[in-house]
């Protein structure tokens, strides 16, 4: 029987595929297909952020492992399952930044960025890192967009942090915003909560999972923060933070109420809700649209995290918003961007010197504002505006040899077909004139 020869051809094709280098899971791209999502919403925060008197603030992506365990808490979830923690060549531990406030903080002390703006306001949005399960709208590299407020603890700041982010939500166009809100006290009165919320799972620790056995020694109120159907369970029967409030707290919480109920927000007063990170104190939120079961943002007051990182008391409010999960939001609404465009024209050039002399003709038409979208790769006619027809330009610019010569160009209405000649000398206020 004759041997048969393998074909070296597709055994290459197929040692290739195999060898093909992707992503990291849970760190997908963010592709061309979903471009206007990501401009809409950051274009958006950027203009609310300029109403509200918000300045920008970027941090590093990588930042010391010691910032996020100070900050966040060394028995949270973030710390203990997600963080991405390493060593560098020389020897540095870093991490990956799993969250903002803490970078702007560290930013704020180091800076001294008090001699900026007192109350310093700053917005910021870019990726974040956890370790988690990949899901719907939440990846292991994530982004966020986020307000802070930081150096003075009056409660109107509380509420300035609430009406921003709304205000960013409803320019989102989302509707039937709601508020869960919550007080977890200060340092005065958290001892006896404490005390009182260990002493309760105490007595039932039995039903506990895992996780939150452990938490019970550590931090007793990470229980309230557990997903766990059984601990939640247990939660409803466990004290309020309410019942043990100081004057202080009291005051400021009943002052933040009066300031959201003033401007007319709806809002639940949800006594379980603690957050996941061990700097809040205080106010801490959730805003939810009744369209979702998941929070759209969430925040809290922070007095302390400064002198947990070293510095001098800075008290700070702030609030985060994860870009992935408001883009699928917006999808499953059926809301579609509102971007702002430039007013755009496709070109197309045919024959070799069209081409040559069209790179002129285009730059020009882009320093004055317009928009060009061009195919030149392309080189017959009828392809090139098949990708006019693909992008639904409404006015195309035809440049071949005989327009060179004749320095005109053909301006085509892509919707009706009509055509005339134009010259070069006064393309671009022909076409300002035409197009929106």
């Amino acid at each position: 029987m004759p041997k048969i020869k393998k074909n070296k051809k597709l055994t290459s094709v197929k040692q290739n595929r195999i060898d093909l280098i992707k992503s990291v899971k849970g760190m997908p791209d963010i592709l061309p297909k979903d471009e206007s999502w990501w401009k809409w919403i950051i274009q958006t925060g950027q203009l609310v952020s300029e109403l509200h008197d918000f300045h920008f603030i970027e941090t590093p992506i990588l930042e010391p492992a010691a910032l996020f365990e100070s900050a966040v808490g060394t028995s949270t979830d973030i710390i203990e399952k997600e963080m991405y923690a390493f060593k560098t060549k020389g020897g540095d531990r870093v991490a990956l930044r799993p969250e903002g406030t803490a970078p702007v903080v560290r930013s704020y002390i180091e800076h001294h960025l008090g001699y900026f703006a007192s109350p310093l306001k700053v917005f910021y949005y870019g990726p974040m890192f956890r370790y988690d399960r990949p899901q719907a709208g939440r990846e292991r590299q994530f982004h966020q967009f986020g307000f802070e407020i930081l150096s003075d603890n009056d409660p109107i700041y509380d509420g300035e942090t609430i009406l921003v982010v709304l205000d960013f939500l409803k320019s989102l166009k989302f509707k039937n915003l709601s508020i869960k809100i919550n007080t977890i006290g200060c340092k005065v009165c958290r001892s006896n909560y404490k005390e009182k919320i260990k002493s309760y799972y105490q007595s039932v620790k039995a039903k506990l999972c895992r996780d939150c056995e452990r938490r019970l020694e550590k931090n007793p109120l990470r229980i309230l923060d557990c997903k766990n159907e059984n601990c939640i369970s247990l939660r409803s029967n466990a004290p309020i933070f309410l019942d043990y409030l100081c004057q202080n707290c009291n005051n400021h919480f009943k002052t933040v109420l009066e300031l959201i109920e003033d401007n007319n927000v709806p809002y639940e007063p949800d006594p379980y809700l603690v957050r996941g990170l061990d700097y809040y104190n205080r106010t801490v939120f959730e805003i939810f649209s009744s369209d979702f079961k998941w929070a759209l943002a969430g925040g809290g007051r922070y007095d302390y995290l400064s002198e947990m990182l070293g510095g001098r008391s800075i008290p700070g409010v702030g609030v985060a918003l994860g870009i992935e999960r408001l883009i699928e939001a917006l999808k499953l609404q059926q809301i579609t961007p509102h971007l702002k465009s430039k007013p755009s024209l496709f070109f197309a050039a045919v024959g070799d010197q069209a081409k040559k002399s069209s790179l002129r003709l285009i730059n020009e038409l882009r320093l004055n504002g317009i928009v060009v979208v061009e195919a030149l790769g392309k080189k017959s006619l009828r392809a090139q505006m098949k990708i006019a027809d693909r992008f639904k330009m409404p006015l195309a610019l035809i440049f071949g040899q005989k327009e060179v010569f004749e320095k005109t160009v053909i301006m085509r209405d892509m919707g009706t077909g009509a055509q005339e000649n134009i010259v070069l000398s006064k393309l671009v206020e022909e076409v300002k004139k035409r197009i929106k």
